[in-house]
């Protein structure tokens, strides 16, 4: 008996403690509309960017502040639209040189059905930087 009392106060703590705390999840709005963007389309919907940005995640082992700059005057999180960072600008020169190698060398390469490309993970393999081999002369 003296268990079950135990398990039920838990129980009733936890259900206290989580009705006074709450999970900060940016919420996704339809007037959604990003800033400073240099070479992604300009009218890219939140959902096709997060997926670009998560997918950069991946091919490169990083988090988003790899790129992105923290916000100034003391507040928490990233500036998104900020340039302060030098790696943006490498991710951006990376983009319009694989969008450069698709539509030289890739543009209708077609197989099993499905447009094969390159892209950040070709090369990166999930490092920051991709390795590279000496070539003997």
């Amino acid at each position: 008996m003296k268990k079950m009392y135990v398990v039920l106060g838990c129980f009733i703590t936890f259900l206290c403690f989580s009705a006074f705390t709450s999970i900060d999840k940016p919420e996704k709005h339809e007037d959604f509309k990003p800033a400073n963007l240099k070479v992604l389309p300009k009218n890219i919907s939140s959902d096709e960017l997060e997926a670009i940005m998560k997918s950069f995640n991946k091919s490169l082992g990083v988090k988003c502040s790899y790129c992105h700059a923290p916000k100034q005057n003391g507040e928490k999180g990233l500036d998104f639209a900020s340039d302060e960072n030098p790696k943006k600008h490498i991710s951006r020169n990376m983009l319009k040189m694989t969008a450069a190698i698709n539509k030289k060398y890739f543009k209708n390469h077609i197989e099993n059905g499905v447009l094969t490309q390159v892209g950040c993970a070709t090369c990166h393999n999930g490092n920051t930087h991709p390795e590279m081999r000496k070539v003997h002369k």
